[in-house]
């Protein structure tokens, strides 16, 4: 891969949110029409539309899924931030699932006003996909990452590097939608997944490999690079 050709695209709605767009929608314009018939005053229903309306501006904020295109010739080596959101850690880690070694593990918290969209933060193949039930801790403690409900998906680049991506559901978020599929070339700049409402990513990689991001830090999904492999 590594070579890219930039495509121009456009901004959209997550079909994960259609549902509960349309739904609330219906219901707001519902509540909205009693509240404008049933009392002389104005006040209650111009109370309504304005508290609604942000709400209703926040959510729709959160089901945007942004079709964004890494400005970088050639990705070798790089992995890019799989999320938008807060790095909360970098640090060294033993990962006894997978690869029974120690593993340089960066995170990203997604709070509800992040798009909750996901990128491959590499390019390769992916190599393994896998869901896993789990609890619902607050996403940013660290135990979220083993013990909470998540989906894993293992990307190997083209040299020849194991890249773990772990979508983590949080305290509020009850659903993980993963697109990745066992033996599937993806890139950076395709869309691996949607997690609703809150929620983290994990990503491991070898050690040696060199951090660009800080703790504290906001990334962009599919543009901040948070790493170089050796």
């Amino acid at each position: 891969m590594g070579k890219r050709i930039r495509k121009l695209k456009k901004q959209r709605l997550h079909s994960e949110g259609n549902d509960t767009l349309f739904f609330s929608m219906l219901i707001l314009i519902a509540i909205g029409v009693i509240l404008w018939r049933s009392f002389d005053s104005k006040v209650p229903f111009w109370s309504f539309a304005v508290v609604f309306g942000v709400i209703y501006g926040i959510v729709l904020n959160f089901f945007r899924c942004p079709v964004r295109v890494l400005d970088v010739e050639d990705t070798t080596g790089l992995v890019v931030a799989p999320a938008d959101g807060r790095v909360v850690v970098v640090e060294e880690v033993d990962e006894d699932v997978y690869f029974h070694d120690r593993r340089l593990m960066i995170s990203i918290f997604m709070s509800l006003f992040n798009v909750h969209a996901n990128w491959f933060p590499v390019d390769g193949r992916v190599t393994l996909v896998k869901h896993q039930n789990g609890n619902y801790h607050k996403a940013w403690l660290p135990k979220a990452s083993e013990e909470n409900e998540h989906a894993d998906v293992m990307i190997e680049t083209p040299e020849g590097v194991q890249v773990l991506c772990r979508q983590i559901a949080g305290a509020v978020a009850r659903r993980i939608v993963t697109y990745a599929k066992e033996g599937e070339e993806c890139e950076i700049d395709d869309h691996l997944g949607f997690i609703k409402f809150g929620s983290r990513v994990d990503v491991y990689l070898p050690l040696g490999s060199e951090v660009c991001v800080r703790m504290g830090q906001n990334t962009t999904g599919d543009q901040t690079i948070i790493a170089r492999l050796k």
